[in-house]
């Protein structure tokens, strides 16, 4: 099986990008979106300077429970640089929202409680809430993290979008938010 249709069965239709799409960013961005694929997975991310954004990732039913997951996080990781990556909120009718969440967190994966995302699907017209998941291997501020998705937002989400949907996707500011005051909530959350 092809590697978009792998992804394409596996997250929802409102998160997926079309294959025209993730094929124009492997062929006119080579050197920061990439692919890494085998039998059982299939890896979409883009590293720029500063950071790793994971874009997909999927790892087949056959090859789960058995480390895959975590060895191409790992490898990831040994970059240095934070690895974010967007996750749909936990639905307890869909057991794959759980297990993914489980999974990241076990990776050492921190909510970013400062960052809202929230995007209208150009296929279903639908608002999209997503959570932002990230790793900071230098303990990175989720200001820097919420810079990152943002170049993420404008370079890898949008790259094109007019030409690949017929519509644009909404403007950066009004997808992403960063509530300053959250962070500081959070730590008086913990001292308390």
């Amino acid at each position: 099986m092809h590697w978009y249709e792998k992804l394409n069965q596996y997250f929802p239709i409102e998160e997926m990008k079309s294959k025209e799409h993730m094929e124009t960013l492997l062929k006119e961005q080579p050197g920061i979106y990439q692919k890494d694929e085998g039998p059982y997975h299939v890896l979409m991310y883009a590293e720029f300077d500063y950071f790793i954004f994971i874009d997909y990732l999927f790892v087949s039913k056959e090859s789960r429970g058995q480390g895959l997951g975590h060895k191409l996080i790992d490898k990831l990781k040994k970059k240095e640089k934070p690895i974010i990556l967007e996750v749909e909120p936990i639905n307890y009718e869909d057991t794959d929202t759980e297990k993914r969440l489980h999974f990241y967190k076990r990776e050492g994966f921190e909510h970013a409680q400062a960052i809202g995302y929230k995007r209208r699907s150009l296929a279903t017209k639908e608002i999209n809430e997503m959570e932002i998941l990230y790793w900071a291997p230098n303990n990175e501020s989720e200001e820097l993290i919420f810079t990152a998705m943002k170049k993420t937002y404008e370079s890898i989400h949008t790259y094109r979008d007019v030409h690949f949907y017929g519509e644009a996707y909404q403007p950066v500011e009004e997808v992403l938010t960063y509530e300053e005051d959250s962070n500081n909530q959070n730590i008086l959350d913990q001292l308390s």
